[in-house]
């Protein structure tokens, strides 16, 4: 031991003589590019040359080159090893490394591992080495187990110590104090190999096992990302381990959830996507570390998310163990992911592995699995597909918009073997189920949606006919109406019940997209959808689907939408007198109490006077809520109508009478429900006629102002869809003293109100969606509202309401980009929204957190530079020295406008000091360019002069900016008429050249190469200043030199992204 001792010793000066040294051929590389030396070292002696290090540098030599033969290397090198460390009986000979023993034949090991250590990253032979190395010592300790005979292993099964064992804690003994080094790459070499060793070898001495994991446990906090991957690579190996042998005592249990707490910790708030990616790769699958695994499907890089459903999933094993929420979550969230191939590695995983867990459980009850031996997979499996379809829950997955519609689309698209193999009998159709129907559906809407109309055919071949589809439609909707009324007994279970609704809707959902050329089919399926209209216990949902089956099979050109409007409003009359057979009012009549003749009226009263029992009082209860609801159910028929009709109201005298007898009654109602619905017709029926649109437009106003938050929903969301079908009712320009006016006055108070911090989040999001609509159409263009909106963005009174902020974030660039006359109304309230937002921020409450004003400010800056505008207008021509090319400058009097503002704010001497700072911060970053009124240049340079003189920057920063400003505008008024060059883009080109120049003479001086390769990077040093010196030489020419600087950049990451590898040929 004390010779080991002194072993290491000597390798650790020899590790540092080898970094010197390394250091030392910088420094000469260096001195050639004038920079200063580093002072020469004297590298220790390590002994004299041996043959067995002359042996063993030359196989890891030949190892650092290629992986390919790394296993050929690691049979030659266990020889020696063989050689120094067992005295062999059988020997063809004898050999030089007889001489040698295993002290000696580990030191010449850890020498070749210290020579690895200051090899950079980006050096793909060090990753080679370290592959070598772990595969060495894998191949070495399974040697040596051969090797220990049986009985020298003790009754706990753990190996006597072996020569490979002694050289594995050499090696991890003289990297564990270099886990701790001032070099950050000598710390990422180092906890490579030891994480390598320990996901290579099965087994670590108890010694250095705590020793490792603490050392490993730092490095986890490591300031550099690439040693933080490494330790958690070893870190997720030791966790396993300590989760698969168990705990013993509760000391090891919570050694054990300590580090699993820690790792787990690291994997949701390490800022290295990286590093999370690598925990979420190698940690243990347990049922503690099961969810913070899962919810890494909402991470925020692409990448980890791709690796969770295209690495981690599929080696979770069977996918029917997960809760069925936890299913539902991981579709929605990977089949809805933004990123395209998270989206594509979720449907592979949903249409390769988990159908084939249910398709394996079915063909192999027994573990026999019969396999396609083609595809390797088994055979598809109709009822495998059926249970999959379960599993996920497709009644309530499998709604509109559900995750269930998409996960069968990439289902259908990626097998089409499944497409061949189903088939739809008489039997089929008779017991249809919510996972069968559910499958037909979206194998219809895939055949014919998809594919261009390739599939037409395939799904005409296995679908029947319309006449005898009519007869299954009829049959199970005749089961369903059964199955209500039987409910209302409480003879039918609900579960039963709502499958069959769902049954139904898929049913008419295929029938939207069937042929109806065949007459017979059109005529029962008009029946049918007639009948069912009709029927008072029909479901909503089911309800709106009939409709939209009837409008179809009666057309879309003018007649057809008269007869579509008669036949409903007959199914909405009888709809009313089957639920109220007894009653002589009619709703759809809407007759008053007026127009009675008074006997009826009498014994109408008395009717209703209550026995003496209290029976009357029971019966005008039940009277009042069978009428409710009649007209909820006849109001919802009628709101489906509206919704799909498109000529204009008063040619329609359907719509007419539907207008007069039902929806205008329903707003007059005393029942907030039947209100509700009444005002939603109402402005169903104001989108097909501007008049009625004028003329109601006051009661959506009074509704929105007197109604409850439910009403004021509906009123905004009403209000914003007759705007813009009408945008003229408030584009048209009123006098002040018209009704015109008045009402353009008050939508405006209705939005700011909807905008108001104390109003309900809910009125808050529909009033903000629906200002974000008017303004992008351009129907709405008061700056007041458009204040209110950047106002209501940064205010944190709008922080925990996503609706809001969501539908804010995307407007407000799209709306400054889209139109000029937008971004200039931008750039005219960005002072003022500083300034509330300013006095928002000095209010808010401690607990509350707002974003700060340096980025309010740079997102104004951001969305008035007239650079980003979709369609650029007002610019002119701009001709080259050499009149070559010719392009467009946008005008730059939006951000000339601003710093006007500004200016004028500044100097007014009503700004407190901090707002005037994030102010003038503005000014340095405007894009400025002589394409601008001239007049408006002139004053803003007078302006700015102005304040340069009355020195208003107190801070050096705001100094800063406005002699930045005033240069620019220097430039641009003395700057003569026939050169016009954008002061923002030459400053950028000018940016881009001079750090090309730096690249291009920057000296490599971290490569370890011998002095050959120095002079090689030496005359390519004298090359690039050549080119840097071509480039001075052009720098008058502007086209020229932009396109040289383009190639000169290439040139030069060519040249730096060329990384010459190191030799470890010269170890000796």
């Amino acid at each position: 031991m004390p010779g080991r001792a002194s072993t290491r010793s000597t390798r650790s000066s020899t590790s540092r003589a080898t970094r010197k040294s390394s250091a030392q051929t910088s420094g000469s590389r260096a001195s050639t590019n004038s920079r200063p030396s580093v002072p020469l070292v004297e590298i220790p002696d390590e002994g004299p040359e041996t043959w067995l290090r002359a042996q063993i540098c030359a196989i890891f030599s030949d190892g650092q080159r290629t992986t390919a033969g790394h296993r050929k290397l690691a049979i030659k090198l266990r020889n020696l090893q063989e050689r120094c460390c067992y005295e062999l009986t059988e020997t063809k000979g004898p050999s030089p490394a007889d001489e040698f023993g295993e002290e000696d034949f580990n030191t010449e090991i850890t020498r070749c591992v210290l020579r690895l250590l200051p090899i950079r990253k980006s050096e793909s032979i060090g990753d080679r080495m370290v592959r070598f190395l772990g595969f060495f010592l894998k191949f070495a300790c399974d040697r040596d187990a051969e090797l220990v005979p049986q009985e020298d292993i003790d009754d706990t099964g753990v190996f006597p110590e072996t020569p490979s064992t002694r050289l594995t804690t050499s090696i991890l003994s003289l990297l564990l104090p270099l886990l701790g080094s001032k070099e950050k790459v000598v710390r990422y070499r180092a906890t490579q190999i030891i994480s390598h060793i320990i996901n290579t070898l099965d087994s670590i001495d108890d010694e250095y096992y705590h020793l490792l994991r603490l050392g490993l446990m730092k490095r986890v906090r490591d300031r550099e990302p690439m040693i933080r991957i490494q330790a958690v690579l070893g870190l997720g190996r030791l966790a396993g381990n300590e989760a698969d042998e168990g705990v013993e005592n509760d000391e090891t249990e919570d050694d054990t959830n300590g580090l699993t707490d820690k790792l787990l910790e690291i994997l949701q708030n390490d800022p290295s996507a990286e590093v999370r990616r690598s925990l979420l790769l190698n940690l243990p699958l347990t049922p503690a570390t099961l969810p913070y695994l899962l919810e890494r499907a909402r991470d925020m890089d692409p990448a980890t998310r791709r690796a969770l459903y295209s690495r981690l999933l599929p080696a979770l094993g069977d996918f029917r163990h997960l809760s069925l929420s936890m299913r539902e979550k991981l579709l929605r969230w990977g089949l809805r992911d933004r990123d395209e191939n998270v989206r594509k590695a979720a449907g592979k995983l949903f249409r390769e592995r988990w159908i084939e867990d249910c398709v394996g459980a079915k063909q192999d009850p027994e573990g026999e699995e019969q396999q396609d031996q083609t595809h390797n997979e088994h055979l598809p499996d109709v009822n495998g597909l059926l249970e999959l379809l379960e599993r996920i829950d497709v009644v309530n997955s499998g709604v509109e918009d559900g995750v269930a519609l998409v996960a069968m689309k990439q289902f259908w698209e990626g097998r089409p073997d499944y497409r061949d193999v189903v088939s739809f009998d008489d039997t089929f159709w008779r017991n249809l189920t919510a996972e069968s129907v559910f499958m037909v559906r979206t194998l219809n809407d895939f055949c014919r949606y998809e594919g261009n109309g390739k599939y037409e055919a395939l799904i005409e071949e296995k679908l029947p006919e319309v006449t005898r589809f009519a007869f299954y439609l009829e049959e199970s909707a005749n089961a369903l109406i059964t199955m209500l009324r039987n409910a209302q007994t409480a003879e039918e279970g609900e579960d039963d019940t709502v499958e069959k609704e769902f049954v139904v809707e898929q049913l008419l959902q295929i029938a939207l997209s069937l042929d109806y050329s065949d007459e017979v089919g059109r005529r029962k399926m008009f029946s049918l959808t007639r009948e069912l209209l009709a029927a008072p216990l029909l479901p909503d949902e089911i309800t709106r689907l009939v409709i939209e089956v009837l409008r179809e099979l009666c057309g879309h050109d003018p007649r057809g939408e008269g007869d579509f409007c008669g036949v409903v409003l007959e199914a909405i009359a009888e709809v009313h007198d089957t639920i109220v057979p007894d009653d002589d009012e009619s709703f759809v009549s809407a007759r008053s109490e007026i127009s009675d003749d008074p006997v009826k009226r009498e014994r109408r009263s008395k009717s209703r006077t209550p026995g003496p029992d209290g029976s009357g009082e029971e019966d005008e209860a039940e009277r009042a809520m069978r009428e409710i609801m009649v007209n909820m159910k006849c109001l919802h028929v009628a709101q489906c109508m509206l919704q799909n009709v498109e000529g204009n109201l008063q040619e329609n005298m359907h719509l007419v009478t539907m207008l007069n007898n039902l929806v205008v009654p329903a707003v007059r109602s005393h029942e907030a429900p039947i209100r509700e619905r009444g005002l939603l017709c109402l402005g169903l029926c104001c989108m097909l006629d501007k008049t009625l649109a004028e003329e109601n437009l006051t009661l959506f106003l009074h509704c929105f102002n007197k109604g409850h938050e439910a009403l004021q929903c509906a009123s905004l969301q009403v209000l914003c869809d007759i705007l813009a079908t009408h945008s003229s009712l408030l584009t048209i320009p009123p006098s002040e003293d018209s009704e015109s006016f008045q009402v353009q006055k008050a939508v405006h108070k209705v939005f700011i109100k909807a905008l108001k911090a104390t109003s309900s989040p809910d009125v808050q999001a529909a009033g903000t969606t629906a200002l974000c609509k008017l303004m992008l159409l351009n129907v709405i263009k008061e700056e007041d509202l458009l204040k209110a909106l950047m106002v209501s963005f940064f205010d944190p009174s709008t922080q925990d309401n996503a609706e809001v902020r969501q539908a804010l974030s995307y407007f407000l660039p799209v709306y400054c980009y889209s139109r000029r006359e937008n971004m200039e109304r931008m750039g005219r309230i960005g002072v003022n929204v500083i300034h509330s937002l300013m006095q928002v921020s000095e209010e808010m409450d401690d607990e509350e957190e707002m974003v700060g004003m340096p980025m309010v400010a740079n997102m104004i800056v951001d969305w008035t530079d007239a650079r980003k505008l979709v369609e650029k207008t007002d610019g002119v021509i701009i001709w080259d020295d050499q009149g070559k090319h010719e392009s467009k400058g946008p005008n730059g009097d939006v951000h000339l406008e601003l710093a006007r503002d500004v200016l004028e704010k500044v100097l007014g001497g009503n700004c407190p000091k901090e707002e005037k700072k994030f102010l003038i911060s503005m000014l340095g970053k405007l894009y400025l360019t002589k394409n601008s009124t001239p007049e408006l240049v002139q004053e803003v340079y007078e302006l700015v002069t102005e304040a340069v003189d009355e020195k208003i920057a107190s801070d050096a920063p705001s100094r800063n900016a406005l002699n930045k400003l005033s240069h620019a505008l220097e430039k641009i008024v003395t700057s003569p008429p026939d050169k016009v060059v954008a002061q923002g883009e030459a400053e950028d080109r000018e940016g881009s050249r001079s750090r090309t120049i730096e690249r291009s003479v920057e000296p490599k001086d971290d490569s370890l190469v011998p002095s050959q390769a120095g002079e090689d990077i030496d005359q390519k040093g004298n090359e690039t200043e050549n080119e840097v010196e071509k480039v001075e030489e052009a720098k008058e020419e502007e086209d020229e030199d932009t396109v040289m600087t383009s190639d000169h950049s290439e040139e030069t990451l060519t040249v730096e992204d060329t990384v010459e590898e190191e030799s470890l040929g010269d170890i000796e």
